[in-house]
């Protein structure tokens, strides 16, 4: 055998340097796929089968909402067994209530209610602050008194 080919075959086993012990294969590391064939065939055992065409699946937790758009949703009636995969997004309650309206069911309901009152609550909040914040600001300008205009006020302060 060619010395060169010898020396090249042996040179990617080695793990350290010039007088290190060889080894006999390289390692193989596990990578993440082996992690999601070993879940995939959990979930065949437990027999989920594909549901297809759902554009939206949306989980309600307290007034923040997982919104999963068009996931890969598996499942299993009998051992009560829900896989839903892709890439998920919490957004909250309020900001996409009005396209999820109809989706809200009785458990929902209080937290709908919830929201409603925390709605009102704030609303008679922020026009009270905004009156009370312009009577602050009419406390600087003094009331306009009939009859008099600035100039005759101005004329007044330079003759005294």
């Amino acid at each position: 055998m060619n010395r060169e080919k010898l020396m090249k075959m042996a040179g990617s086993v080695r793990t350290g340097g010039k007088g290190t012990v060889r080894r006999k294969k390289k390692a193989v590391h596990k990578t993440t796929t082996t992690d999601d064939k070993r879940l995939q065939s959990t979930l065949k055992r437990i027999g989920v089968n594909a549901i297809p065409a759902i554009e939206e699946v949306n989980i309600f937790k307290d007034d923040v909402v997982i919104q999963f758009l068009n996931p890969k949703v598996q499942a299993s009636i009998a051992a009560n067994t829900w896989v839903v995969s892709g890439s998920p997004q919490t957004k909250k309650l309020q900001d996409i209530l009005p396209s999820i309206i109809h989706q809200l069911g009785p458990d929902n309901l209080e937290n709908l209610k919830k929201l409603a009152e925390q709605f009102q609550k704030q609303a008679p909040e922020a026009g009270a602050g905004s009156t009370t914040a312009q009577d602050e600001n009419d406390d600087d300008v003094p009331d306009l008194v009939p009859g008099q205009d600035f100039e005759t006020a101005a004329e007044e302060t330079k003759a005294s």
